[in-house]
């Protein structure tokens, strides 16, 4: 069989996929991926074929620092992030005429269904957040994990979900140009979700346990882990800095947000502690003092065990990574799903409250990581969430999802 896997978006959307990918290809199945053209590497490495969705969202996504005004305006952000998404929804039309049985589409690929139904393919969702609206929690559209209550995050979820979005356009577009009959995006998912239509969720159901109001097609399968190539070797330098004192904290924002090092080395030394900061230095490696160091990309999967607290905005990737390690997690979110992610690890007891990105200072920050660090509670929640975790494989319910597709659609 044939998997196309869909992954507009930024790295934490791509290496979940990649890593499920690379599972399903031992499995016997043909795996590509559609993503930005600087994320070939991570698929090929992963032992899938890449197809590519031309642009790059992380310049656009990216916030200013904490107090700094973002330049331009909601207008032009909102005119971007469609063009954007134009440009996603042409490079998935030409992904699935190179070949595919099933397209896998996460949750800002709305127009793969559209796709899908043209070729008399299946489609499921394979989403990293909960975007079904559901009195669990209110929607991650609002930029906040603040609930309105069962009722309030119901109705609310649902006209949000009704509500105007940047794929609306390119999902009209596709559908005159390939022939089918007028349906919004808002339509189409209101019709899967009455079909109870599947949708696979890389999701640990011991953070976010499965909402009760879900229907059956919602699946909450369990995280989808990035793989690590066997060649990766730590640089040095990190080797040394971890074995040259006591654990340090890991301290990186991801593609969410840039703070200047000298902002977050202010709040490190007032907790008392070493750290890797990711990101400084331009995201080269280098010392930063004789209690601090710059790293790049280096697996979570690899680092965070070996450090004493993660520090980072609650991006659904690396929110799981540290729960995974069993090491306790400070959440500075910024924006769509990273609140619901913070509070979770606050609701879990394996972290303290969230600091929001635009409330962060280095007094707060440095507080939240002295109390990560010393506090034994949340190091002993942490752990306690991973042995869940552990217990988890979040490839198994997606491989009984696609082994018990339909031959033929309609």
């Amino acid at each position: 069989m044939r998997v196309l896997m869909v992954a507009p978006g930024t790295r934490g959307d791509v290496a979940p996929m990649a890593g499920l990918g690379s599972r399903l290809q031992g499995l016997g199945f043909e795996v590509a991926i559609a993503a930005n053209p600087a994320y070939a590497p991570l698929v090929v490495d992963s032992g899938c074929e890449f197809r590519p969705l031309a642009g790059d969202l992380t310049e656009l996504i990216k916030q200013p620092a904490p107090g700094a005004k973002a330049s331009g305006g909601l207008l032009t952000f909102w005119r971007k992030l469609g063009e954007y998404m134009e440009s996603a929804a042409t490079g998935t039309l030409a992904a699935a005429e190179a070949g595919a049985d099933v397209i896998l589409a996460n949750s800002v690929a709305p127009y793969a269904y559209d796709i899908a139904e043209a070729f008399g393919i299946p489609a499921l969702g394979a989403h990293l957040q909960p975007t079904e609206p559901s009195a669990a929690y209110p929607p991650v559209i609002m930029n906040s994990a603040r609930s309105l209550g069962a009722w309030g995050n119901k109705i609310i979820g649902e006209r949000a979900a009704a509500g105007p979005a940047p794929y609306d356009a390119p999902s009209a577009r596709l559908r005159k140009e390939l022939g089918l009959g007028k349906l919004s995006r808002a339509a189409g998912e209101r019709a899967r979700r009455k079909a109870g239509a599947a949708i696979l969720h890389g999701i640990s159901p011991t953070v976010l346990p499965r909402p009760a109001d879900w229907h059956p097609g919602l699946v909450m399968a369990g995280y989808w882990w990035p793989v690590v190539s066997p060649d990766w070797q730590p640089p040095a330098d990190l080797v040394d800095f971890l074995a040259d004192g006591p654990a340090p904290v890991f301290v990186g924002f991801g593609s969410s947000a840039h703070i200047d090092p000298g902002f977050i080395l202010e709040a490190t030394r007032r907790a008392g502690v070493r750290a890797i900061v990711q990101g400084a230095n331009g995201g080269v490696g280098g010392i930063l003092g004789d209690d601090a160091i710059s790293v790049g990309g280096i697996p979570h999967e690899w680092l965070f065990p070996r450090v004493a607290a993660v520090v980072h905005h609650a991006g659904a990737g690396t929110t799981a990574a540290g729960l995974r390690a069993g090491v306790p997690t400070v959440g500075v979110p910024v924006y769509t799903d990273q609140p619901l992610w913070a509070s979770r690890v606050a609701s879990l007891g394996a972290g303290p409250a969230p600091i929001p990105y635009k409330k962060l200072s280095p007094e707060s920050l440095g507080d939240a990581i002295k109390a990560a660090v010393t506090r034994g509670s949340y190091a002993a929640h942490a752990q306690h969430v991973a042995a869940g975790i552990a217990r988890e494989d979040g490839t198994v319910p997606v491989v009984a999802a696609l082994r018990n597709l339909p031959t033929t659609v309609h």
